[in-house]
């Protein structure tokens, strides 16, 4: 795992674990060797369509209609509001934090 995911999720979530931080990475693969693809775009409602249906619904298996979940998401773009590239890793493990999935990741 790279230390810099961990550092970077580490700044919104002192405590955060490891073994999620990797399991992110892991579940992502591929798609961070990708600047587009590592981050995620607050302003668009397509990207954040996505992350509420794979990240949300299909990975963490959240069942919260999506009104619900979209406040979950606006609440971490909320958070880092003063990052232009928000990380992927971090957007979602800020996610699994707020929705109390963090243990389902390691």
């Amino acid at each position: 795992m790279s230390t810099d995911y961990a550092t970077d999720v580490k700044r919104y979530a002192s405590a955060a674990d490891d073994a999620a931080i990797a399991g992110i990475v892991k579940h992502l693969g591929i798609a961070l060797k990708s600047t587009d693809a590592s981050l995620v775009s607050c302003s668009s409602k397509d990207e954040l369509e996505r992350v509420r249906e794979s990240w949300l619904k299909k990975k963490l298996k959240l069942t919260q209609d999506d009104a619900e979940l979209d406040k979950g998401i606006k609440a971490v773009c909320e958070k880092m509001k003063a990052d232009k590239g928000k990380q992927r890793v971090t957007f979602y493990y800020l996610l699994a934090e707020h929705f109390g999935k963090t243990s389902a990741l390691a």
